[in-house]
């Protein structure tokens, strides 16, 4: 899967980027942008950690922490996005949610549903939204944003890969999310996390979806098979 690895990993340095350009151009926008970069790093943490059968004992923690350090140097840029903004307070949430989300939060939510079937996922996943929609500390924020991001990587694995459908809903789910605001002033809140979900499907969809291979066209497989696969009919000469 490293197409959508790729795709996700552009957006996640966009979004950096644009959270890094928030306190000259627009500082009202920068917790959106924090909490955008905290889903998609939780979203992506679980595409490259995703592990079905999980390990004896504490080795499933260990094995996650000894990786923790790369993870935590885009947690300490976030906070250096907010000491650049001036907001001391956001920092230092950042940095509580980094430690919080890399050595409990996040074990223990891959403990918990990590082997859940999609509708509890699904249900795991709403009930993330909802709270963090509900807002609270801006470290417990913080942190239900990144494990919002991981729930909704757990839903895309366990959906259809790449099925136009889905990739259709997903868009009609990302358009709900920007109406719904302009609707309903009040869902702002509920709005923002649910367009990120939906536009980390998106990208993760459109990474996966290929076209299906047709045997008889020589382009779709290996020269030396193409004889073989092809029909009988397109292998005999015209009339």
């Amino acid at each position: 899967m490293n197409g959508e690895l790729r795709a996700l990993g552009v957006a996640h340095g966009l979004l950096l980027g644009l959270a890094l350009a928030c306190p000259l151009v627009a500082p009202g926008l920068l917790p959106w942008g924090i909490d955008a970069l905290l889903l998609v790093g939780g979203f992506q943490l679980r595409l490259m950690d995703r592990r079905f059968t999980l390990r004896m004992g504490a080795k499933e923690w260990v094995s996650h922490i000894i990786m923790a350090p790369s993870r935590l140097l885009r947690w300490g840029a976030a906070a250096v996005v907010a000491l650049i903004a001036g907001d001391m307070g956001l920092a230092g949430a950042i940095l509580i949610a980094a430690f919080a989300c890399e050595l409990l939060a996040y074990p223990l939510a891959t403990l918990l549903i990590g082997r859940r079937s999609l509708p509890h996922v699904a249900g795991a996943l709403v009930l993330l939204i909802a709270a963090t929609g509900a807002m609270g500390p801006p470290a417990l924020h913080l942190t239900l944003s990144f494990l919002t991001g991981v729930a909704a990587c757990m839903v895309w694995l366990r959906g259809p890969d790449g099925e136009p459908r889905a990739l259709a809903l997903a868009l009609g789910g990302g358009a709900a999310a920007v109406t719904a605001p302009l609707l309903f002033p009040g869902a702002l809140a509920f709005a923002a996390p649910t367009f990120t979900v939906c536009a980390a499907w998106v990208l993760a969809h459109l990474s996966v979806l290929r076209r299906p291979v047709m045997p008889w066209r020589l382009s779709a497989v290996p020269g030396r098979l193409s004889v073989r696969l092809r029909p009988a009919a397109l292998r005999s000469p015209l009339p």
